[in-house]
């Protein structure tokens, strides 16, 4: 990868491709997303490398309660080991983690590992690393709109002073820079309900590549793709 490249700011990333790989290979669906969370942490390790300063990924979606219980089951439990290996490699690696979406409807002891793992890497300035947990779109919005509402009704917020800033501010990413590069894995061309008010001029970047095959070969040529467009919003990508 040329080193006059532009590295985008905010990479974020549609998972998506980890049954069909399994299914490929004669295997279990859960051995797909097993091996889907170690491309995750190589991708960690790749963007901290590269010097991209957030990733965001989309982990399990308010949609997917409506799998199979069974591999809902197993999900959860592999977010269980993940969420405790997670917090040694993003000790490693100077990451900080953010969890986004509804974490209410988790167990409490998968609630107790997520709160750890982000308050001892809140110090880490590295890489800001996302992950979009029970997280929609839509819903998110709609928590959003109920809190402003909730403000206006106390008299905390006057109508006229919501703007896009103030929606910004009310979401689950206040404070995180709006996505530069989007990364969809398995071929397909839809947002699935991810980021929707964040990605508003965001470029996209699809590779049929099923996401536990990602690796930093794909991860630059998304990046060099991303050189090559022409921006409507700040003009032309120039290093």
């Amino acid at each position: 990868m040329s080193e006059n490249l532009k590295i985008p700011q905010h990479v974020a990333i549609i998972l998506d491709g980890n049954g069909r790989w399994a299914k490929l290979r004669g295997l279990p669906r859960t051995m797909g997303h097993t091996e889907g969370c170690k491309a995750v942490e190589q991708t960690v390790r790749d963007c901290a490398d590269l010097g991209i300063k957030y990733l965001t990924v989309y982990g399990f979606s308010t949609e997917n309660w409506k799998r199979d219980d069974q591999e809902v089951a197993a999900l959860m439990a592999l977010f269980r080991q993940y969420v405790k290996r997670l917090l040694v490699i993003a000790n490693e690696e100077n990451t900080r983690v953010i969890m986004i979406g509804d974490r209410s409807r988790f167990d409490d002891d998968l609630i107790e590992g997520l709160n750890r793992l982000e308050e001892e890497t809140k110090e880490n300035t590295a890489l800001t690393f996302v992950i979009a947990l029970n997280y929609g779109g839509r819903d998110e919005m709609r928590r959003a709109v109920t809190k402003m509402a909730e403000e206006v009704k106390a008299g905390t917020l006057d109508p006229s002073e919501i703007t896009e800033e103030a929606i910004s501010a009310h979401l689950d990413t206040h404070g995180i820079p709006d996505p530069d590069l989007l990364i969809r894995t398995g071929g397909e061309f839809r947002l699935s309900n991810y980021l929707l008010w964040q990605c508003a001029y965001t470029e996209f970047y699809v590779t049929d590549l099923l996401w536990p095959d990602f690796t930093k070969d794909e991860l630059k040529k998304a990046i060099e793709n991303y050189n090559g467009r022409e921006r409507r919003f700040g003009g032309v990508l120039k290093p």
